[in-house]
């Protein structure tokens, strides 16, 4: 199994949408694909309709001893290939826990380890760097970074690639980074700056294209519907779905790279 770790220190990027593009994505492609929400706010759970009270059973419950399946933790999440392992409030307090259970910035790699269930794993990330967002580091193969196209954006992206080396470093071994361009506005300079200051300073790690903004994302949440299932030609589902054949082939080299380089 695959783990693509969608992560941004900053919030309001488009992690949510990009997660839930991809991993639909992913599906349409005939993968087994499994979201996971790691955010306590559960954003990408409420968009497929999950409800919030009663607390369902989910990703809280791979940071418990002994840990269970991940079957009997999933939902479908609208298609036959694509599920999701929801979100609670109570992940909030893992933060607490962390300074007395040392291991628990692994739970995500040990609950992983045991599926084969599944073709890829998506993680959705709280916009805070804590035990969480490392817990999806040390588990992921790709992280893919969703940047808005704005100057403060940018300052954002610089401290999640620094924290993605750091835990890089601490794993020992890669962690491809894709950034994606989110929310572009090509009327305004300041996307159009942005974007090319992004490009500039982070190359071939950048998407070539963009995620423009478009409403019907917005509207696709609010209908507890896929992009692609809500309008497969709107702008923002169109160029997700271009995204993801991309992060296929851009995980697929990344992944070649390392073997290459070590055959060498």
């Amino acid at each position: 199994m695959r783990v693509w770790c969608v992560a941004n220190q900053k919030g309001g990027v488009g992690k949510t949408t990009t997660a839930m593009s991809l991993a639909s994505g992913l599906a349409a492609h005939g993968w087994r694909a499994l979201m996971i929400d790691l955010d306590p706010h559960a954003s990408l759970s409420r968009w497929i309709g999950i409800d919030e009270d009663p607390a369902p059973r989910g990703t809280f419950e791979l940071f418990g001893d002994p840990t269970p399946s991940l079957l009997s933790l999933v939902q479908s999440a609208g298609h036959a290939k694509l599920h999701l392992l929801p979100a609670q409030p109570a992940l909030a307090t893992l933060e607490r826990q962390s300074a007395n259970r040392p291991g628990l910035g692994r739970a995500l790699v040990t609950a992983l380890s045991k599926n084969n269930d599944f073709d890829y794993a998506v993680l959705d990330c709280p916009p805070t760097l804590g035990v969480l967002m490392v817990a999806a580091l040390a588990a992921a193969d790709l992280l893919i970074v969703p940047t808005q196209t704005e100057p403060l954006a940018l300052h954002g992206l610089s401290a999640m690639v620094r924290t993605a080396e750091m835990i890089e470093r601490s794993r020992g071994r890669p962690l491809p980074i894709a950034i994606v361009p989110s929310m572009f506005d090509k009327r305004t300079r300041a996307a159009v700056d942005s974007l090319a200051d992004m490009r500039m300073r982070f190359g071939e790690r950048v998407w070539d294209e963009e995620i423009p903004v478009d409403t019907r994302l917005r509207e696709a949440s609010r209908q507890h519907l896929t992009p692609e299932a809500l309008d497969p030609k709107a702008r923002g589902a169109s160029a997700y779905a271009r995204l993801c054949d991309w992060a296929i082939e851009y995980d697929l080299r990344s992944t070649a790279a390392p073997a290459t380089a070590k055959a060498s």
